[in-house]
C-alpha cells in the first residue's frame, strides 16, 4: 500500500466515508429537519448518484492512496437494496482491511445477515432514547425504538461488531444518559455520546443545547467508576473510557467543546460523488464528474492526492473565533455529506 499524500497539516489519508444515498426514512431534527426536508423536498435522482461500479473505481483509487477503513453511510445507506454486493467488491475485491455501516437501525433487522456474509465488519447503529416518545421526537416521525434495538439483536447474531451512537442534547435526553449507559453496558455493545453538533444549515443548532462531554463521563462515572483509555488506532475521534468493573466502555465525540481537528484523517465522498475533505465543508471536488470523464487508474489517483495534499480544514478548532465574530459559513447537509 502507498504512503499516500498528507495534507497541510501533515494529516495522511487513512478513513473514506462513502455516503451511498441523500434519502432517509428518519427526519431527526439535528440532522433531516422534516420542515426542510419534506414532500416536495429535490432528493437526488439516478442519474446524479454514484452506480456502485463507480463507487468501487473511485473506492480503488482511495485504496491506493493509503486508506484502509471505508464506512458507508447516508442519509440511509440500507434503502438502497443492492449494498451488500458493494460490501462484497470493497472486502474481496478491494481488499479493504475494515468495512463498517452507519445505519439508523430501522431495517437492520432484515438486512443484517447478507451483509455480515458479503464481508461488513462492523455497524454503528444511532440510537439517541430509549423512550418510546423521546425516541420518536428525536427520529422525527413518530417511530418506535423497539424496531431499532431488534435490528440491533439482529446485528449481534448474525455475528457484526456493534456500537452504539448517541447525540445528546440539553433538556431533550440528558435525563436518559444512565439509562443508556446501563443498557449498552448490560449488553456489552460500547456506546458514543456525540455533542450536538452545527452540522449543516437546518438543524437549528443552539450551543445552549451542547452538554459537554467532560459532564457526560462526570454523570456516568459517578453512578459506575469509569478509566480513560488510549485510542484503538491513530485519528479516532471518540475518547474511550471503560468501566472499572469490566463492563465495556464508552466514546464521547466532542467536536464542539475539545476538538480533534489535528488528526483527522477522514475522506468524504457524497452520494453524487463529491469528495470533501471535512464534515464541515461546503463544497466537494466533482470526481464523479471526473470519472465519466474518463479519469481513471493513475490519473485519478493523482487527482484525488492533489486535492488531499491541499487540505487546511481545522473547523471545529476554529469554530469557537467564527462565532465570537459573529461568521457564519455554510456547509453541506449531513444527510447530503454522510456522517
Amino acid at each position: 500500500m502507498s504512503a499516500g499524500p498528507v495534507d497541510r497539516h501533515q494529516r495522511p489519508l487513512r478513513d473514506l466515508r462513502i455516503s451511498v444515498t441523500d434519502r432517509c426514512n428518519f427526519r431527526c431534527p439535528y440532522c433531516m429537519p422534516k420542515e426542510v426536508f419534506g414532500p416536495g423536498y429535490a432528493f437526488l435522482r439516478d442519474p446524479q448518484l454514484m452506480s456502485f461500479d463507480e463507487v468501487a473505481e473511485i473506492a480503488r483509487a482511495f485504496v491506493a492512496l493509503g486508506v484502509e477503513k471505508v464506512r458507508l453511510t447516508g442519509g440511509e445507506p440500507l434503502l438502497r437494496a443492492d449494498l451488500p454486493e458493494l460490501v462484497r467488491v470493497l472486502k474481496t475485491e478491494l481488499r479493504v482491511r475494515d468495512v463498517a455501516l452507519t445505519t439508523n437501525g430501522w431495517l437492520l433487522a432484515q438486512r443484517a445477515a447478507a451483509l455480515r456474509e458479503a464481508g461488513l465488519d462492523r455497524v454503528s447503529v444511532s440510537l439517541d432514547s430509549l423512550d418510546p416518545v423521546t425516541a420518536g421526537r428525536m427520529n422525527g416521525l413518530g417511530f418506535s425504538v423497539d424496531r431499532v434495538l431488534a435490528g440491533i439483536a439482529a446485528a449481534e447474531q448474525a455475528g457484526l461488531a456493534i456500537k452504539i451512537n448517541t447525540v445528546m442534547q440539553r433538556g431533550v435526553n440528558d435525563h436518559e444518559i444512565l439509562a443508556l449507559a446501563e443498557y449498552f453496558r448490560e449488553r456489552g455493545h460500547p456506546l458514543r455520546f456525540i455533542e450536538f453538533m452545527d452540522v449543516g444549515n437546518t438543524n437549528h443548532w443552539d450551543r445552549a443545547q451542547v452538554l459537554p462531554a467532560r459532564e457526560i463521563v462526570e454523570r456516568i462515572h459517578a453512578r459506575w467508576p469509569l478509566e480513560p483509555i488510549g485510542p484503538a488506532y491513530r485519528g479516532e475521534v471518540a475518547a474511550r473510557y471503560r468501566y472499572a468493573d469490566g463492563r465495556g466502555e464508552i466514546g464521547l465525540i466532542s467536536s464542539v467543546t475539545e476538538p480533534f481537528c489535528r488528526d483527522c484523517h477522514r475522506a468524504r465522498l457524497s452520494a453524487d460523488g463529491r469528495f470533501f475533505t471535512c464534515l464541515f465543508a461546503a463544497l466537494g471536488w466533482d470526481v464523479l464528474g471526473a470519472v465519466r470523464a474518463g479519469v481513471r487508474g493513475p490519473a485519478l489517483e493523482a487527482f484525488l492526492s492533489r486535492i488531499w495534499s491541499g487540505r487546511m480544514d481545522r473547523y471545529s478548532d476554529e469554530r469557537a473565533e467564527l462565532i465570537s465574530r459573529g461568521e457564519v459559513r455554510p456547509k453541506a447537509e449531513m444527510s447530503y455529506l454522510g456522517g
